[in-house]
This record gives C-alpha cells, sequence and structure tokens, in this order.
C-alpha cells in the first residue's frame, strides 16, 4: 500500500500545470473578457501570467475596475487615479482601446497626463465620459493622435488648436453633451475624410448643421439647432435626426418658398432608414410642401415619423415622403400632441385629393403609436389601411387617455389587404 502511495504521488508531481501551459491566444482571449482588475489579479495564478495583463491592447477603466467600499468621493478618484497611473506604467504593449466612464468621474487634471501619455503609443479608440461636474476640456495632445479609428467623448469642451487639419483616419465619432464652436465643428467634419459614423446628441457652441463628409454612411443627432444642410454625402445611408425644442414658423415670411423637405433629402439619394423625431417634421414643412420629389427615395426600406395630427402641413410632409418612397416596407408614426391647442382651421385635411392620384404602396409592417382616437389619427389610419394591399401586420399603441371606442373604429375600417392583421397593444 506505501509502494502504491509513492507511485500515485509522484504521478500527481508528475502531472502538468494546466493553466501554464496554455496557449498565448487562449490567454489573451481569456484576459480579454476581464475587467481590469480581474485581469491584473491573474498575476497570481504562474510565472506565464504574471504580466501578461500588461499586454492587453483594450483598457477600459469603469465602475468594475474599482470596489466603492467608500462612499467618499475623493477616495474612489485616489483609487482610480492610482490604478489607471499603475496599469500605463507596467504597460508594455500596443494599446488600440482606451476608455475613462466611471460614474463618479469628474473632470480632473490626471486625464491631461494620461492623454499626453497615449499620444506617444498610438492608440486607436479613445473614449471619455465625464459624468460629474463641468465639461472638462480636452487637452491639444489628443489633436495629435493621428491614428484614431473611433473617437468619443461626454460632457467635454473641444477647442482644436489652430493647427488642427483633422482626424486624417478617423472612421466613428461620437459626441454627446458638448461644447464646441460653429467653425471648429464644421472644421472636424469636413477635415476626417475616411468618416463612416457620426453622433451628436445635446450639443451647444453651434446651431448650424452643415455636413459635409463624402464617406459617411450613418449619421444620428439629437439637440437644438437652427437649420441642417448636406454636401457631399451621397452615402449616406441610415439617418435620424431629432429636433429637440418647439418653434412656429413664419408662413407668411416662406410663402412661394420650396420646403425644407425637398432641400433636406435631394442631399441623400442613397438613403435606406429615416427616423424624424421630436419635431423636425414641423421643420422639414417649412415653406411649400410638394407632391412630388425631384427624386424618389429609391432605396428607402424603413421610415419612422414623429407626428402632430393636428397640423396638416405636418400631415403633408409624411405623406409626401410616403408617396416619394416606392420601396417602403416598414412604417412607424409615433403621434406627438402639442401642449398649446391648434386651431380648428389646421385640423380638416382633404384626403379625397390624396386619394384621385395616390400610388399603391408596399408596405408590410406598420406600428402606430400614440394616438388617442382624434378624427384627424382615425383618418390616417384608415388611409394606410386602404392603400396597403400587402400589408401583413399594423401595430396600435394607444395613448394613455384612449377611450375603447378606438378599438371599435380600428375594427371597422376596410383593409386593401387580405392578410392585414391589426393588433391592439394595450
Amino acid at each position: 500500500m506505501r509502494r502504491e502511495q509513492s507511485q500515485s504521488s509522484c504521478m500527481t508531481d508528475a502531472e502538468p500545470d494546466i493553466i501554464s501551459s496554455l496557449p498565448g491566444h487562449i490567454i489573451d482571449h481569456i484576459l480579454s473578457h476581464l475587467s481590469i482588475k480581474e485581469a491584473v489579479r491573474t498575476s497570481v495564478l504562474s510565472t506565464k501570467w504574471r504580466y501578461k495583463w500588461a499586454t492587453l491592447p483594450n483598457l477600459v477603466f469603469d465602475s468594475q475596475c474599482i470596489s466603492e467600499t467608500s462612499e467618499d468621493l475623493l477616495d474612489i478618484k485616489s483609487k482610480l487615479s492610482r490604478i489607471i497611473d499603475h496599469v500605463l506604467l507596467l504597460h508594455s504593449g500596443p494599446i488600440r482601446k482606451f476608455k475613462l466612464s466611471h460614474r463618479e468621474l469628474i473632470g480632473v487634471t490626471d486625464i491631461d497626463r494620461w492623454t499626453l501619455h497615449l499620444t506617444r503609443r498610438p492608440v486607436k479608440e479613445f473614449v471619455l465620459e465625464i459624468w460629474k461636474g463641468q465639461r472638462y476640456k480636452i487637452p491639444t495632445c489628443l489633436f495629435s493622435c493621428q491614428g484614431l479609428h473611433h473617437l468619443e467623448l461626454f460632457n467635454c469642451w473641444l477647442k482644436p488648436p489652430s493647427t488642427f487639419q483633422g482626424f486624417r483616419n478617423l472612421k466613428s465619432l461620437d459626441l454627446q453633451h458638448v461644447t464646441l464652436a460653429q467653425d471648429a465643428f464644421e472644421n472636424l467634419i469636413s477635415s476626417c475624410p475616411l468618416l463612416e459614423r457620426l453622433t451628436l446628441m445635446n450639443f451647444d457652441g453651434f446651431n448650424h448643421l452643415n455636413i459635409r463628409s463624402p464617406n459617411l454612411q450613418f449619421f444620428d443627432i439629437g439637440g437644438k439647432f437652427d437649420d441642417i444642410s448636406f454636401e457631399n454625402t451621397s452615402q449616406l445611408a441610415v439617418v435620424s435626426i431629432g429636433l429637440y425644442v418647439n418653434f412656429e414658423s413664419n408662413q407668411s415670411r416662406l410663402h412661394g418658398r420650396s420646403s425644407n423637405l425637398v432641400e433636406f433629402l435631394i442631399r441623400l439619394p442613397r438613403i435606406q432608414r429615416l427616423e424624424i423625431q421630436s419635431y423636425f417634421l414641423k421643420y422639414l414643412a417649412m415653406g411649400v410642401v410638394p407632391v412630388k420629389l425631384p427624386t424618389p427615395c429609391i432605396d428607402l426600406s424603413y421610415l419612422s415619423i414623429r407626428i402632430n395630427f393636428n397640423d396638416s402641413k405636418e400631415i403633408s410632409a409624411a405623406l409626401c415622403l410616403l408617396r416619394n418612397s416606392p420601396n417602403l416596407r416598414e412604417l412607424e408614426i409615433l403621434a406627438r400632441p402639442e401642449e398649446q391647442p391648434v386651431p380648428i382651421a389646421h385640423h380638416a385635411y382633404c384626403w379625397e385629393e390624396v386619394c384621385l392620384s395616390w400610388p399603391v404602396m408596399r408596405v408590410q409592417h406598420v406600428r402606430i403609436d400614440g394616438i388617442s382616437g382624434i378624427k384627424p389619427e382615425l383618418d390616417f389610419v384608415n388611409f394606410l389601411l386602404q392603400y396597403s394591399p400587402v400589408l401583413e401586420k399594423m401595430a396600435v399603441k394607444p395613448a394613455l387617455n384612449a377611450g375603447p371606442e378606438l378599438v371599435k373604429d380600428l375594427l371597422r375600417f376596410r383593409r386593401a389587404s387580405a392578410r392585414a392583421e391589426v393588433t391592439y397593444l394595450d
């Protein structure tokens, strides 16, 4: 028995260390799914793992990298700073991504030092989210990072130096809660020749959105602005625009002038998905809304519109979009009730004239959200059901103040499609 136990013991000692014998690419894959805090802890596994974390290409410093056992914000800030200093000091490989996003993070001078360090280690992705305090002024050195492919900033103030000539390799730009001067904004967008994705949310410092970007494919914006124009944006396929401020247009001043809708769409010849949010349809409806556009939206397959059904101008703009989108397959209509009552004259809409020359629509799926059952809303729903012969499903989600009569009204409407299913989402 003793001899058998001894042999068994020798075999156990000779067994290879599975953790240490893992191939390098497997270790890298494991570390890529861990937070910085967990990755550093793997140093105790074996000598092969000791400094493996120091070659991680993606450095993410967020709420997972620090244990918030203390409610003292200064203590949290101090711990976070020490962790970042420690990681950057010992890091020995290329840095592809640097992300700093902690809920207790405020703009501190340490960020300037970390950013300067990164400019010496060409980084591809830079994400900075300042969740508290005033907007953090981006250090000048960041604008020298010509290797950037993705830049994402939250609650920051951008003031590029006069020598800044753009990010020549940038493909994705995400700016939220930022301050940027008008000329600096236009120069930033136009001097990123490879830009494909642009996100702008809640900005100030500029009110005119002049977008010049030949390779731009995705554009998502929400904020307060006076006007928007596109130039050299023939590749744009996905656009979502929300105008967060209501306004009263002077229609007498706009008499005879073509609507913003024409100028807006003529610059988007390859648009595939379009979302019109908040008050942007009201902006598009300014001026004379045409029946037909100079060029139809051939590629548009998805359309989402937030509309005030009591405004005949907005209804005209919505119908113009529908009429000139022959390949539309998905449609979403979101009712936007106004705070102030609209004059009675605006309530009526002449559907007879519309129906006389209306083309067959190819829309298959429709979602209508927020209607209460007023006549302009019901007329619009009735129109969609009558002129959508291949409609498969219409989902209707009522407003909170909608009465039970709405269901009866929906059921009595005739449908051009025998397969059309109308679902009431209570």
